[in-house]
């Protein structure tokens, strides 16, 4: 491991020497992750993207990318633009990335099945705000507003993520 990888453990996500309380997916940790199964991907991944709303915080970083309302991620597996940033209105399954709450406020994108997708493995592993405490997402790690802010601002393009397979069951949800 390097001194600027995030490593998800027992107690959260650490990074650049602190420890930040985090959710995973509702499934847990999968080394056998499947879209739709509501788990966090075992393994490594890196940063390759940030995404925020400019309509409600600035720019957390020089190279974050602002969310339009058109935008939007496909999570169709049989769609040819399956996990990757479609353009709204969308006829495939996609999630629409300009949400009403503020969960994607900042968004950092990972390179979990991306950009070669593999239909089914799983899509849109991204690192957003929490809803509350401990509760769990789709698969992504998910952060309280201020801890993610924090990680936004220092976090570099190609920064790795490391799940452990051991961590499953580790972390409540």
């Amino acid at each position: 491991m390097q001194s600027g990888d995030m490593v998800l453990t027992p107690t959260g996500l650490r990074f650049m020497g602190r420890r930040f309380p985090c959710a995973i997916g509702k499934g847990g940790v999968s080394g056998d992750k499947r879209e739709g199964d509501g788990a966090t991907p075992a393994g490594e991944m890196r940063v390759v993207g940030m995404l925020y709303r400019p309509d409600r915080i600035a720019r957390p970083a020089w190279w974050a990318e602002p969310i339009r309302p058109t935008d939007g991620w496909s999570d169709d597996a049989g769609d040819p633009a399956y996990n990757q940033r479609v353009r709204l209105p969308y006829a495939p399954s996609h999630e629409r990335l300009r949400r009403a709450d503020p969960l994607y406020d900042i968004v950092l994108l990972t390179d979990w099945n991306w950009p070669d997708a593999t239909p089914g493995a799983g899509s849109a592993i991204f690192l957003h705000q929490w809803r509350r405490p401990g509760f769990p997402t789709e698969g992504c790690i998910a952060f309280r507003r201020d801890h993610l802010r924090w990680i936004a601002a220092r976090v570099v393009p190609g920064t790795r993520i490391i799940v452990s397979a051991g961590m499953a069951g580790a972390l409540s949800r």
